[in-house]
């Protein structure tokens, strides 16, 4: 029997449960060109809230009554494509569901190298690969420089910051909460990691960076973005990664003065990892061989059973994660 989550209304502010129903239903087979796979891990990202609103977008909404969006990592059970055969684990862009029929052509099948599976939807999929994107084409980081990262213990924050550190710059933090801020520092290497929370960030932020911050990775606006602007260095990068903290309000917050944009001359650009696909195997091929080694450091916080998706979700916005957020679906038999 399949088990799918599918959206019921739209949430007005965070997600809950009662937005999504749980239908069941027969377990479907492939037609030509298709795949059926098991559902191993579910990936919950920040973006998945733009896709529970009506507003438009870079992508569509996702319609009531549909399966919920996410990517997954999942096992062949089935399958009418030459490429692929019962017990292959394969990557894709599916959804909240046990059970999957997908276009073979949208599936990546993953290599049985000894990195984890749940990896290839964290630090080794989207997430890493965001990081690296945003760093290379955006950000730029360059030896001496100081880089400040938001959401620092999120699954792009974390990855984010270990690249600017290996290209040789004083790397700065920003998390919530001293045990996030201490795991920062500690476990990724940052050079600081400032809260939050306190009461006057802008100043904190201020004695870590003496000389200015060259590069800012922005994954949280609001308050954090705020502090952060006035003190962007002469000819200093902003990478518009993400804004999650802004994602479930009903109405949009206006944003900084920008005529610091031309008296400082910065580089201020958003991204969406999609619009350079070439960028994941890239990216994978760049670090798998770290996350063997143990050289580049991650974190999972995994929930079991999807029907807790929602929950998990929910706590993705608020700040309840540390590091990526999967949701564990079935059995992972690696």
């Amino acid at each position: 029997m399949r088990r799918s989550l599918v959206l019921a209304e739209r949430p007005r502010h965070h997600p809950e449960a009662s937005n999504f129903l749980l239908r069941e239903d027969d377990i479907p087979r492939s037609a030509a060109g298709e795949v059926v796979t098991r559902t191993i891990w579910l990936s919950i990202d920040p973006y998945m809230r733009g896709r529970l609103s009506d507003r438009r977008s870079y992508a569509p909404p996702v319609a009531i009554g549909a399966p919920m969006t996410g990517e997954t990592v999942g096992e062949v059970i089935d399958s009418a494509d030459p490429g692929f055969v019962p017990g292959d684990i394969v990557l894709g862009p599916r959804g909240w569901q046990t059970h999957i029929v997908s276009k073979a052509k949208s599936l990546t099948k993953l290599p049985r190298d000894g990195a984890p599976l749940s990896a290839y939807l964290g630090v080794l999929g989207m997430p890493g690969t965001t990081a690296y994107s945003g760093m290379k084409d955006i950000g730029q980081p360059k030896a001496g420089e100081t880089v400040v990262i938001s959401a620092a213990s999120g699954a792009v924050g974390s990855v984010a910051g270990q690249i600017a550190k290996r290209a040789g710059c004083r790397v700065v933090g920003i998390a919530g909460g001293p045990d996030k801020c201490l795991w920062v520092q500690e476990a990724l290497g940052f050079d600081a990691c400032v809260d939050h929370r306190v009461a006057h960030l802008g100043r904190m932020l201020q004695e870590e960076c003496p000389n200015g911050i060259d590069v800012y990775f922005e994954n949280v606006g609001g308050a954090v973005q705020e502090a952060v602007f006035p003190l962007l260095a002469d000819f200093g990068r902003m990478v518009m990664c993400g804004m999650v903290a802004q994602y479930s309000d009903n109405e949009l917050h206006p944003g900084p003065n920008l005529g610091a944009v031309v008296g400082k001359r910065l580089y201020i650009q958003g991204m969406i990892v999609s619009d350079r696909p070439e960028r994941f195997a890239e990216w994978r091929e760049l670090a798998t061989p770290w996350v063997r080694d143990g050289s580049l450091v991650y974190r999972e916080t995994i929930i079991d059973g999807l029907e807790n998706a929602p929950e998990a979700l929910r706590l993705v916005l608020t700040g309840g994660n540390f590091g990526k957020m999967l949701v564990r679906v079935g059995p992972d038999a690696s």
